[in-house]
């Protein structure tokens, strides 16, 4: 099948043209329009629909989706929390989801991927580099806070991330849930003794650049949706391994 890599439509029209069975990744679809075009069977996933809206014959259906995903995901509605007790309470709802999900996998399906997405494995792995992140690097302020066995996001080379701190080889399982759950744990501890006005300071953007400064509570919540969203990913693809 032919591939288009870095491509540009921007300002393109297709007129009776055929994208059946066609695949976009890491692509900017911001602002598209289509019309009068057969959906049956379309799939959309984007971590960042909830930041803006998605038209469907005249209704924004981002709050529905939105709305679905707190029904199957309870306690996801809590990444939003504005307070303590919400993020802890949204952080402990999480985390229980996620154990569940890690005790029901079965061994042979731990380090399996689905369309390329990351395995179970690769994603625990990821969670540690966000907790590192956003909780180390944005609110602790480390200079370096990351631990070598995260798993750094497509593309953080090309945007000059010195991806040497992170080894090549693959750590064992029980390694990435012993460290998967020393970070789990400073994010408790952290809660534990934060406080409402604490929630409000400034940091700076963990991954640089100055058009955003983060608040203590921003960050905290940008971990919950980081743990929310790859749930839902890993609970989609085990679905489909396990039929």
């Amino acid at each position: 099948m032919e591939t288009h890599s870095r491509a540009n439509f921007d300002g393109a029209t297709f007129i009776r043209s055929t994208f059946k069975g066609a695949t976009i990744a890491h692509s900017d679809v911001s602002g598209m329009k289509m019309r009068s075009v057969d959906v049956d069977g379309l799939d959309i996933d984007s971590h960042d629909l909830f930041f803006g809206s998605l038209i469907v014959n005249g209704v924004d259906v981002v709050p529905f989706v939105d709305a679905e995903l707190n029904r199957q995901f309870p306690g996801r509605e809590l990444q939003k929390a504005q307070t303590v007790t919400g993020l802890e309470q949204g952080w402990e709802a999480v985390q229980l989801a996620w154990a569940d999900l890690v005790d029901a996998t079965p061994a042979e399906l731990i380090n399996t991927c689905v369309d390329d997405e990351w395995s179970l494995a690769e994603t625990l792995r990821h969670l540690i580099l966000a907790t590192d992140a956003w909780l180390r690097g944005g609110i602790l302020e480390e200079d370096q806070p990351f631990h070598e066995i995260g798993q750094i996001f497509t593309g953080a080379a090309e945007m000059g991330f010195d991806v040497s701190i992170f080894r090549d080889d693959e750590p064992s399982f029980d390694e990435i849930l012993e460290v998967r759950h020393q970070r789990q744990q400073m994010v408790t501890d952290f809660l534990a003794q934060a406080t409402d006005d604490q929630l409000a300071e400034e940091r700076r953007n963990p991954w640089g650049g100055d058009d955003w400064r983060p608040t203590v509570g921003d960050c905290i919540r940008v971990i919950l949706e980081e743990e929310w969203a790859h749930l839902r990913y890993i609970t989609r693809d085990l679905a489909k391994l396990t039929g």
